[in-house]
Order: structure tokens, then sequence, then C-alpha cells
């Protein structure tokens, strides 16, 4: 069957999915709406199975693919109590839904870490180019918190290992503001996400090639590649959920601009819920491992190495197996 006979066909019944979607999501259906839903939902997943074994548009699949989304989170949503559908979202729905938006995330990825590494390399083959993107009393500051002698590395001054949870929170205060700045910017026809993922990817490098080159790599590296997997990895995220709502704006297919804003905010804000759970295990490691000094660099390197690993199996494997609610 030709993809405009296919739509043809079942135009009308999408139309009444989305509108049963947006009266389930405003809790504003009726009973008889509710009974029918789960009928629907399945069809709707049928319509999207047939959609992608016949090779019809990736534009026609996505639409598909976001209803089927939007009817599997309302599904759940009025089957399990909280706790069990916050756990169905770690343990399968976020790395589901990373794995769905892998466009917007091989973008944001690309931006942020070929940014951090081209900068890195950059600044260390020319040592003045850092200045160009830091003050120099900032870069004084940060070669005081990476001083091989200093007995807390990463912070400035001298702290009391008592004072770590002090860290803890504002770490926690400090990154969500910048994935919370990444995503909510991307509003700006996602320039403000682009223009956020490459400052912080440029900034990160510059300071990362200027410590390696002085001789600080080994504690700057060692301090960073713990918690670094979960930071930065949220941080891409963040970009990813920005870009997405500036893709709805420039290119909303057949929708309305408010449409298409709307239903790639219901997205984003989840891959922002997921990247905000990252974000707080990075500062938990941040504030009780990573400022260590009692740790040797070879063990700190070891767990960094596995943390990376974690993530990256976690978000390309986890959820395959089954369908946990989320």
């Amino acid at each position: 069957m030709k993809q405009s006979q296919f739509e043809l066909r079942h135009q009308a019944d999408w139309q009444t999915f989305a509108t049963l979607l947006e009266a389930l999501e405003r809790d504003k259906a009726d009973p008889q709406q509710c009974r029918g839903f789960a009928a629907a939902y399945r069809r709707q997943c049928q319509h999207l199975a047939l959609a992608q074994a016949r090779g019809y548009s990736s534009q026609l699949v996505e639409q598909l693919q976001q209803q089927v989304m939007r009817g599997h989170q309302q599904f759940y949503r009025h089957r399990s109590p909280l706790g069990a559908q916050l756990l169905g979202f770690l343990l399968g729905g976020f790395p589901r839904l990373v794995r769905a938006e892998w466009r917007c995330v091989l973008a944001a990825s690309l931006l942020f870490f070929g940014s951090l590494l081209g900068m890195g390399m950059l600044v260390y083959l020319f040592p003045d180019l850092v200045y160009s993107l830091v003050a120099p009393e900032q870069v004084a500051g940060m070669e005081r918190m990476y001083d091989p002698d200093a007995s807390r590395l990463g912070r400035f001054g001298e702290r009391d290992s008592g004072d770590d949870w002090m860290m803890f929170g504002f770490y926690i205060m400090n990154n969500i503001g910048i994935a919370f700045q990444t995503f909510a910017s991307g509003l700006l026809l996602g320039l403000g996400s682009l223009f956020f993922l490459l400052f912080n990817g440029l900034m990160i490098g510059a300071v990362a090639g200027h410590l390696t080159q002085i001789g600080y790599g080994q504690t700057f590296w060692s301090f960073v590649i713990g918690h670094g997997a979960f930071e930065l990895t949220a941080i891409a995220l963040a970009g990813a959920a920005g870009l997405k709502l500036g893709w709805a704006l420039l290119a909303p297919g057949r929708l309305p601009r408010s449409d298409a804003l709307r239903r790639a905010a219901a997205g984003g804000v989840r891959l922002v819920g997921g990247a905000t759970l990252f974000l707080l295990l990075a500062a938990f490691i941040e504030a009780y491992w990573s400022s260590m000094t009692l740790a040797s660099a070879p063990l700190k390197y070891a767990v960094g190495a596995a943390l990376w690993l974690l993530v990256l199996a976690y978000l390309l494997l986890a959820g395959r197996g089954g369908h946990a609610p989320d």
C-alpha cells in the first residue's frame, strides 16, 4: 500500500487518538473515552509497526512514534502509582526515550563533546589561547583548585571534609542551572541551546587543555573522570531537549507550531528530568569521591572508566527487553 493511501485510510483514527491523548493529559477524559483507550493505543502501535516495516517516510514514522510514546505514558500513568512510574522511567523509559530521540542526542553530543575536545587540543598546542576564553584571574583560580599539593581537589581555598555536604548542594544548584538554561534556551529557535552547548564545551575544553599543558593533568583528569560520566552526558541530553524545542518551531511539519512545540516539550521535559537525575548522581560523586586525595589516580581512573561504561550501557541497552512503565 502506498503511503498516501495509508495516511488517507487511517488519518481519522490518528486524529481521534490525538484528541483522546490531549484529554487524558489534561485529566479531562470521560469514562467512555478511557474505556476505548487501550484498543486505540494498540491500533496506533500496529500502525507504527506497519509504517516502519513498509519504509514510509521518517516524518510519518516519527509522528506515529510520538503518539505511541505519549500513549504509552498515559496507559501506565492510569495503571501505576507514582513510585512505580518513576521506577519504570529509570529502568527503561528514560533510556528508551534517549534512543528514540537519537538524532537530537547525536547532534547535541557532537556540538558539546566536539567543541570540548577540539578546544582542549588547541589550547594544549597553543597555551596562550586559553586567555581568549577565560580571564587570567579565573585561570589562576583553576590552577589553585587542581594544584597537586592541594589537600582537597576542585575547590577554591582549603575546606574541611565536613563541608562536603555544602559542596554537594552547590554542585546540584550549579549543574542543574546549566542544564535548565541549555534546555529552555531552545525556545529561541534552537539557537540558545546551540550557543550554550558550544560555550560550555569550549570553556571546559580550554580549562582541560591548559591544566594538562602545565602539568596538572593527573590531578585534573583523575578529579573529573568519575562524575564527568554523568555530568557531561546530562549537559548533552539537556542540549538535545533544547534542540528538539527549536526544531519543532523551525519545522513543525503538518502541525501548527503551538501543537508541535507542545509535543516536543513533553518529550523534552522528560529528557531533562532524566538528565537531572544524572546531575544528582554527578554532584554526589563530585562532592564525596572526586575531591578525595587519599584515593590514588589509577584507582580514580579505573572507577571513572567503569562509570562511563555504565552510563553508555544504560543508555544503549536498558529497557530493550520489556515495556516497563515510564
